[in-house]
């Protein structure tokens, strides 16, 4: 493991992603906290998305070209959306990492990255 390598190289690639994306959607889902603001959601296309997300964000190859991350949660703000669900996706994404079996310093670093979106995502 290089410290030049990207993040999406070090937790595995395409298939590291997918297999994140798919664990996380289901805790997130079965959060009660979390649950409503998927109601009536084309889960397979938010999936999709949040693959090429990460993709992008964990520095792997193509580019994100979904909405930016605050007019992309614009509504759900206006429903709600706040630091405790926030806090709830972070945790639920590291759990999931640690599920996958990822080391610490690459969990924190994910944690890091995503953290790096709160005032966006939150709209502030």
């Amino acid at each position: 493991m290089h410290a030049t390598q990207s993040l999406y190289d070090q937790l595995g690639g395409e298939e590291m992603v997918t297999r994140t994306v798919n664990i996380f959607y289901k805790k997130v889902l079965a959060d009660p906290r979390l649950k409503p603001f998927f109601e009536n959601m084309d889960m397979s296309r938010l999936q999709s998305m949040q693959r090429a997300f990460l993709c992008t964000a964990f520095g792997g190859p193509g580019a994100y070209s979904g909405r930016d991350m605050r007019r992309a949660h614009t509504r759900l703000v206006a429903r709600g959306l706040s630091d405790i669900h926030f806090d709830a996706v972070l945790g639920h994404l590291d759990g999931t990492l640690e599920e996958l079996g990822v080391g610490k310093p690459l969990r924190d670093w994910a944690q890091a990255l995503t953290e790096s979106l709160r005032k966006d995502i939150l709209n502030r």
